[in-house]
């Protein structure tokens, strides 16, 4: 097998490529995206903090002096939002807008939430449990973090169901060389989404509540754009890891039951069971960065207006950097995972997220006598977000 996204069997199973790129390739061309593929530790974090990269292109220059073709014209509402957001900009502008979002992300801010995730996790819990189990994913690792940010921005109860179609078909854009519906429904979602949060904001702006929106609307420097951006990116990244991992983690522990059990007979582990997790089967496998300057990777020369693919799934199981990389160990406490990525847009929501892993973990553990696996579970179609279509368990109380 050879690195192919679209590929349903790498996707399931991408490890052995990657091992064959960190020692035969650690950086190569990748024809049908046009990217270069970088596949070992070391360099995926240096270039991560390397300022001659970046997420965006377009503090610099235009698309047709990067070479570039322009955007088709149907995009533009999809961009207005992303670009506006920190995730998609580079410097000034995204140590503004990090340093304005800050403000509602202290330390001691998100600590406080924690009470609050642990009721919701134990609730949505007990209603699985209570049923003999489901469909894990649907029932307990969407609904967490969309509760958790739904009410941080405080979205009505009777239209937080939008929240998680809107994201989802949002995100669609993000995978390599998306098909033109992907495209059409992620512009059609940014649009609804963008028009919504408008509209909330304009309610909480005279009348500011306790609430993310109505704090954001009190920034003066923040423009309406960026409000709606900043929202957007809380969603879509403040829920897209969490519901990914809590997925991919309970796949990977039925698939090392050993380490399973040590979970259950030793609670403490939790905090480096859930980094553990988030290494061994990696949610976001590849983030992406434009080269600003030429630069150099093991003697090869990128030139400016290349884009390169940062291979989170491989760096995070790069032998020369984690011992027995292939190996779970829920109990592995050197693990320098670069998941939450790293440098200037490294995420700002990661406390956040371990905060509901380790809660939503030790629900499950603390509240299912058992939990079985009613059928092997399939991998949805995407490689860039990579996560499971369901997860059907069998619980008991």
């Amino acid at each position: 097998m050879r690195f192919d996204p679209w590929n349903p069997d790498f996707v399931a199973h991408p490890y052995r490529v990657y091992e064959e790129l960190r020692r035969e390739a650690p950086i190569s061309y990748f024809e049908p995206t046009n990217q270069w593929l970088i596949s070992r530790h070391a360099d995926v974090n240096a270039l991560l903090r390397d300022r001659r990269l970046g997420r965006s292109y377009l503090h610099v220059a235009t698309h047709e002096e990067f070479g570039r073709p322009p955007e088709p014209e149907f995009q533009e509402p999809f961009w207005r939002v992303i670009r506006a957001g920190m995730l998609d900009v580079e410097p000034p502008v995204h140590t503004r807008l990090r340093r304005l979002v800050s403000r509602a992300f202290t330390p001691r801010m998100v600590e406080s939430l924690r009470p609050r995730v642990r009721a919701i996790a134990q609730e949505l819990v007990d209603t699985y449990v209570a049923k003999g189990g489901g469909d894990l994913i649907a029932e307990v690792a969407e609904p967490l973090p969309v509760t958790v940010i739904a009410e941080m921005l405080g979205i009505p109860d009777q239209d937080r169901h939008l929240l998680r179609p809107w994201s989802a078909d949002i995100c669609g854009m993000y995978e390599l060389n998306p098909a033109p519906e992907a495209q059409h429904t992620a512009v059609r979602a940014a649009e609804e989404f963008a028009g919504y949060l408008k509209a909330l904001a304009a309610e909480r702006r005279p009348c500011p509540g306790d609430d993310l929106v109505s704090a954001l609307t009190q920034i003066a420097e923040l423009t309406e754009d960026e409000l709606v951006g900043t929202c957007v990116l809380l969603l879509n990244a403040g829920h897209e890891a969490t519901v990914n991992v809590t997925g991919n983690g309970w796949w990977s522990l039925f698939r090392n039951p050993a380490e399973l059990v040590r979970l259950r007979e030793d609670r403490s582990l939790l905090p480096t069971a859930v980094e553990e997790l988030m290494r061994w089967d990696t949610p976001l496998q590849m983030f992406e960065r434009w080269v600003l300057e030429d630069i150099e990777v093991h003697g090869v020369e990128i030139p400016r207006g290349a884009e390169v693919a940062l291979l989170f799934g491989s760096a995070n199981r790069d032998q020369s950097v984690f011992d027995d990389p292939d190996r779970l160990d829920v109990g592995r406490a050197d693990n320098p995972h670069i998941s939450f990525g790293a440098g200037i847009h490294f995420c700002l929501g990661a406390p956040l997220a371990r905060i509901e892993l380790v809660e939503s973990f030790g629900a499950l553990l603390d509240r299912a006598a058992t939990l079985e696996l009613r059928q092997e579970p399939e991998w949805k179609p995407g490689y860039v977000i990579r996560g499971l279509r369901s997860l059907e368990l069998t619980a008991t109380g």
